[in-house]
């Protein structure tokens, strides 16, 4: 392992016991932080991930969900995970593109821009994916991904003659890209604080899924949403790579059974979910159509050039996840 894998290695023996769970009658308890609203999907799919876990373990492992940022803020969860703070947490993952750009992969513009295509591209991404992961002492045992991303703005967007100057809210490498191609200036918001940041001033503008929007509320703010479908990025629930060594066999397969089936059920939902948030969005008052074509035009030459440079920065890596999903 890298040195990372050393970081807290006392606290996470000292919390987690690596072997005992469930030896002495009692389960292990364990904290899982998550960065969005608890009536999210995706909180909500952490939820049933604790049940089943509780379920397939026969009670070895008990978490407790912790939703909205409250106990780790998104941007602070991955490292509490390697550290050993908390045994097991769930993050966006492209927002660690910067530290390891291969987990950009998810966020490579109209490349995979259905439900299927995206389930195709993460085929063709896990193993690589996870053997990162493993640099970073993490094990992956779920993702699930958000509907499609569009742009959020308080005016009419026809190109980007109408984007520049404008404050627009990043949450990675590749969403402040497209921000800075548009002439935006990209700020760095956590969803938990975006309905602040939208109320201040802050930002003006973003990039996201419907969801982000229903859940936020964005319509007390901005005006239109553009359907552009960019990508389907995914968030991960990730486990300390020791507190994983160190459950038994048994209890293993009990987590990761648990992990399978709320993977499958997590996508369902989201795919279920795509135009119910387009329908609340209009319902509230913002004017939701597809993106125009000057607008969609500029996107994707945006696009073009961010997955070239995601391709030089992620390497024969990079390049061998997309030759294996062009190739299916």
């Amino acid at each position: 392992m890298k040195t990372l894998t050393k970081l807290g290695n006392a606290a996470v023996v000292a919390s987690f016991a690596a072997g005992a769970a469930f030896a002495d009658g009692h389960a292990q308890k364990w904290d899982m932080p998550m960065a969005y609203a608890a009536t999210n999907f995706h909180s909500e799919h952490g939820v049933i991930f604790a049940d089943k876990v509780r379920e397939h373990t026969g009670g070895a492992i008990d978490i407790t969900v912790h939703a909205g940022g409250s106990l780790f803020g998104g941007g602070d969860i991955k490292r509490a995970i390697q550290t050993g703070q908390v045994p097991i947490g769930e993050r966006f993952m492209s927002a660690h593109a910067n530290e390891a750009p291969l987990l950009g992969w998810d966020n490579l513009p109209f490349i995979a821009t259905t439900y299927e295509d995206n389930a195709k591209l993460w085929a063709a991404a896990k193993d690589t994916v996870n053997a990162q992961l493993a640099d970073l002492n993490l094990v992956a045992l779920y993702t699930c991904p958000w509907p499609g991303q569009g742009f959020y703005f308080n005016k009419e967007v026809a190109s980007s003659a109408d984007t520049q100057g404008i404050k627009f809210r990043s949450y990675n490498s590749a969403t402040a890209t497209f921000a800075e191609e548009l002439g935006m200036i990209p700020v760095q918001i956590e969803a938990a604080e975006l309905s602040q940041a939208l109320a201040t001033g802050v930002a003006s503008a973003f990039i996201s899924s419907g969801s982000t929007g229903y859940d936020r509320k964005v319509w007390e703010h901005l005006s239109h949403y553009y359907k552009v479908n960019a990508w389907l990025p995914r968030n991960y629930v990730m486990v300390n790579t020791q507190v994983w060594e160190g459950l038994d066999a048994e209890v293993q397969a009990g987590v990761q059974k648990a992990a399978d089936e709320t993977a499958a059920a997590c996508a369902a939902k989201s795919a279920e979910l795509a135009n119910f948030y387009f329908d609340e969005l209009a319902k509230n008052g913002m004017s939701v159509e597809d993106a125009g074509p000057e607008f969609l035009a500029e996107l994707e030459k945006i696009g073009a050039k961010m997955t070239a440079e995601w391709l030089e920065t992620a390497g024969a890596d990079g390049k061998a996840i997309l030759d294996a999903y062009n190739a299916n």
